[in-house]
């Protein structure tokens, strides 16, 4: 984390931490003495578990491994001045010349006596890239060797899981033997294994690794021990650390659910409460000073004014399933922008439990007593997300609130059926944790899409299709660095898809009202004419419509955008079979023609 040592510990108590590792850099770099730190931890309520790291003390030769012992005994006293157990000794990288197992058990049998001379005890952790020892089985071995009741193993999940080793031979290893446990998830990457570990790691949760599966086996053997957090991210060294420890232990929360409902027989495991994932998108709420251009794109495109909210500034928009709330309150200066999000919740109150004990902040609204009271948090980036419970009833109660509304007209739109947001870079990994901790969405893939301004990174979060069909998607983009902080109208834009059946007639119809809708390049469909085998009139008509297609194995794919009014825009798709993508190919072609309609708006 970023920060003082003092600042992290701060950091971890607030989060709700029991305990730490310290590392041996941050407390050289301290001003406080080690009795201060250790008076600190105390005053906060942190236990000090482990200090790390004593590198490169096996495998070595007599002259070397003196100066080892030496090195060693300083570290020993020190952590016991501390008051902390354990020290971590990794396997050595850059000064073994013996690849003798004998030796080095010998060698850590020594060490075990200088640290229990001092009253504590050392953990062997095996380094995906150690010299000899890489494979957390040659470590226990080694240790079984040593024979020494001071010596154990650390097992760290991504010094196993990114060699490719199989886990389950950890049930092996007797629990006791177990010393400390550190715990990393990582995305696949193509990369040398110290540049992924320095660099690359993430959070429970957020990467490709199966640790529900790994703690299983580590569980199954016995230990008992801490659960500890050992990631290196580029990201957390800058960002807030405060917010980074709350992000850590919401991620270790969301491992425990996961291995406790993985593994029944795992005594004294913690669980969420329990909430399915959402059912569907209950709203979408753009704020801003003025939402008139928002109203009259709404208008042309077919959809049914239902009033102003009786007691603040907000109206309503509908068409089928699809609400679309626009606010006007606390928006001074503020231009269009998605600011909220509903989802239908088979169980509000179970969703509620679950945000609580996640640590989620809670959003607040002015609500009278005659207003429904809906629930709601803040998500990494400040997008605001309410629950409320599903029904088949039609309309939700909270929709009778707004008054003198238009007769209904027929529906242009089956409903929502997906909702894209920007976040910036440091908080996209946090915000799939958010949501797959808090609402059980599961990121289903990831994909660079090129655009005029650079890469845009995209991960689609999901949920399972409910009875009615419905199901929640979240493409998350990040926008390249050309576009991050350009201001409201050169930020990459966020849009809300509805679903239709027939988009062609949307378009037509929505233009005759005259509605802008988003040009695409003339070359675009010669490309289609070329790629697909098309029927000459319809693809005619996708032309003269300005609607991208696509198609795969499964189905095909229609969509049209309208023009982007602040940083908002509207897109209208059509799946037709049991497609279930978002057009990737098409997105390219889509942010170029945007940023030319930027430039012509901005006179350039």
């Amino acid at each position: 984390m970023s920060g003082t040592l003092v600042d992290k510990l701060h950091a971890c108590a607030a989060a709700g931490f029991d305990g730490v590792e310290v590392f041996e850099p941050d407390l050289i770099a301290a001003p406080e003495s080690p009795d201060e730190i250790r008076a600190v931890a105390e005053r906060l309520g942190l236990t000090l578990d482990l200090f790390q790291p004593l590198r490169d003390v096996e495998g070595v030769d007599a002259e070397e491994f003196a100066r080892v012992l030496r090195r060693a005994d300083a570290k020993f006293a020190l952590a016991a001045r501390m008051g902390i157990g354990t020290v971590l000794c990794c396997s050595n990288v850059a000064t073994a010349t013996i690849d003798d197992d004998d030796t080095s058990a010998a060698q850590l049998r020594a060490l075990g006596d200088a640290a229990a001379r001092h009253g504590v005890r050392i953990a062997f952790e095996a380094l995906a890239w150690g010299r000899y020892i890489d494979d957390y089985r040659r470590a226990w071995r080694v240790v079984e060797l040593a024979a020494h009741p001071a010596v154990g193993v650390c097992l760290d999940s991504f010094h196993i899981l990114s060699r490719g080793h199989d886990p389950a031979a950890i049930r092996d290893i007797p629990g006791e033997r177990i010393f400390f446990l550190q715990l990393a998830d990582a995305p696949r990457l193509e990369l040398d294994v110290l540049s992924w570990s320095r660099h690359h790691r993430l959070f429970p949760g957020e990467g490709s690794f199966d640790l529900v599966d790994f703690m299983g086996h580590v569980l199954h053997a016995g230990y008992t021990g801490p659960w500890s957090l050992e990631v290196f991210n580029d990201t957390f060294r800058q960002t807030d650390a405060a917010r980074t420890a709350q992000h850590a232990h919401r991620a270790l929360q969301w491992l425990e659910d996961a291995v406790a409902r993985a593994f029944p027989d795992l005594p004294g495991l913690s669980m969420l409460p329990d909430s399915a994932a959402p059912s569907g998108v209950d709203f979408v709420e753009i704020k801003a000073e003025d939402t008139s251009a928002i109203e009259v794109q709404l208008a042309q495109l077919g959809f049914t004014s239902r009033g102003r909210h009786r007691t603040k500034p907000v109206t309503l928009w509908t068409s089928g399933r699809a609400r679309i709330v626009l606010n006007e309150q606390h928006a001074r200066g503020a231009v269009p922008h998605l600011a909220a999000i509903g989802f239908e919740v088979d169980d509000a109150a179970a969703v509620s439990r679950r945000l609580a004990q996640l640590g989620a902040p809670r959003a607040w609204r002015r609500t009278y007593a005659s207003e429904e009271r809906l629930d709601a948090a803040v998500a990494p980036g400040g997008t605001e997300v309410f629950w409320t419970q599903a029904s088949d009833a039609g309309d939700p109660a909270w929709t009778a609130e707004f008054e003198h509304g238009e007769q209904l007209r027929p529906p242009v739109v089956r409903g929502v059926d997906h909702v894209s947001m920007t976040q910036p870079w440091q908080e996209i990994d946090e915000t799939v944790l958010f949501y797959t901790a808090a609402f059980g969405l599961r990121a289903e893939s990831a994909t660079e899409v090129p655009s005029p301004d650079g890469l845009v990174q995209s991960r689609v979060l999901a949920g399972p299709p409910s009875a009615m069909g419905d199901r929640v998607r979240l493409p998350l983009n990040v926008a390249p660095p050309a576009l991050a902080g350009h201001g409201d109208n050169g930020a990459l834009p966020q849009h809300i898809a509805f679903t239709c059946d027939n988009v062609r007639a949307l378009v037509r119809g929505a233009r005759e009202r005259g509605l802008d809708t988003l040009r695409m390049p003339p070359n675009y469909y010669d490309d289609l004419e070329a790629r697909f085998d098309l029927d000459p009139a319809f693809l005619a008509e996708l032309r003269d419509l300005s609607i991208a297609y696509d198609r795969d194995g499964d189905g095909e794919y229609l969509q049209a955008y309208t023009a982007t009014v602040g940083q908002v825009f509207w897109e209208f798709v059509e799946r037709r079979g049991a497609y279930d993508g978002f057009g990737a190919g098409n997105a390219g072609i889509r942010l170029t023609a945007q940023r030319g309609s930027r430039q012509a708006g901005a006179g350039r």
